[in-house]
């Protein structure tokens, strides 16, 4: 009879351990705030704020799993007017052919921009002739049909040793603002040059070549900058190199740009996401820096708020705009 009674009461001992065991887990699974998923694609500029803001968001939000692809902002449109994507990195705005089709989709868009970017041109660090290039130079090299292949070809007194060229894809933002900006025409360019959606596949390239000439994001320039040269460019008032400063006050011209992400506002109703971007806003400025750009002005970001509070769709910046312009320069 003890023997039973020991048992029994060692039974209910066990009950008891494993309803408070329940009851526990049940605390710990709300600890974790918001669950879900939140899909980024797109520019390979953009990618660095976006990384370190996925980063820093998972300290906070641990349960909801952030993705960041690199598909170049074109390849990053496709999939988010394909409603695989919440939202598309691009380091340009978007281009009325993509407006048109985010209409036939039935997909709408919010234009946000992030921060500044100074669109940088790069050399080998041990090319010890090149001190500056022209917009003119530049556009020597890299217009359709250039019969530049040499450096002396570009100017007198420099070597005459071939000019290995690389850039961007033809899917990359980054492509299309430099040919427009340099050549005057979206996607405008010799082909002869080797091409990548990925910044660092360039890096690599233009860090083992004496003799190579490059260009992308400032981003990708400052986290590498013991390894390679950048470029001043002389757009008519004086050789200037990118810099935070140079950059933030328009004086790097005509290869300073802003860069953006484009929300699905659809996307916005599950709280995963607009804790995301809310997060995103919150930290845009300081983490831009941190990885190489410079920060918007606090007013625009400001103005994002506003936009996403509103849900206000449409682009400011591309051609064809349908929404005000946020304040900046």
């Amino acid at each position: 009879m003890k023997i039973f009674l020991l048992a029994v009461a060692c039974c209910f001992i066990l009950i008891g351990c494993g309803s408070g065991t329940e009851t526990d887990t049940g605390k710990n699974e709300e600890i974790g705030g918001l669950s879900g998923k939140v899909r980024l694609d797109g520019s390979s500029t953009v990618f660095p704020i976006s990384e370190a803001v996925a980063e820093e968001f998972s300290t906070i939000e641990p349960r909801i799993r952030v993705t960041v692809g690199v598909s170049g902002t074109g390849g990053g449109f496709k999939k988010f007017l394909a409603g695989e994507t919440d939202i598309n990195d691009a380091s340009r705005s978007i281009k009325p052919s993509e407006q048109e089709k985010a209409v036939a989709a039935g997909i709408d868009y919010i234009e946000i921009p992030v921060a500044y970017d100074g669109l940088s041109v790069i050399v080998n660090l041990k090319n010890d002739w090149v001190d500056y290039l022209t917009v003119a130079e530049l556009n020597a090299i890299w217009q359709p049909g250039s019969t530049v292949k040499t450096w002396a070809d570009v100017r007198e007194g420099w070597p005459a040793k071939e000019i290995r060229l690389y850039g961007p894809g033809t899917d990359s933002g980054t492509f299309d603002y430099f040919t427009k900006a340099i050549n005057g025409e979206e996607q405008a360019s010799r082909a002869d040059f080797t091409a990548s959606e990925d910044d660092n596949v360039l890096v690599q390239g233009i860090s083992g070549d004496r003799y190579s000439l490059g260009y992308f994001g400032f981003a990708y320039y400052v986290e590498n900058r013991d390894k390679l040269k950048i470029v001043p460019i002389d757009g008519a008032g004086g050789a200037i190199a990118p810099s935070i400063e140079t950059i933030n006050n328009g004086t790097y011209a005509p290869l300073s740009r802003p860069i953006f992400i484009y929300v699905n506002p659809a996307s916005l109703d599950d709280p995963a996401v607009a804790r995301f971007v809310e997060f995103y806003i919150e930290q845009a400025g300081a983490l831009s820096q941190e990885v190489g750009y410079v920060a918007l002005p606090e007013s625009v970001y400001t103005g994002v708020r506003q936009r996403i509070a509103n849900r206000t769709s449409g682009t400011a910046y591309g051609e064809n705009p349908t929404v005000k312009k946020l304040t900046g320069r």
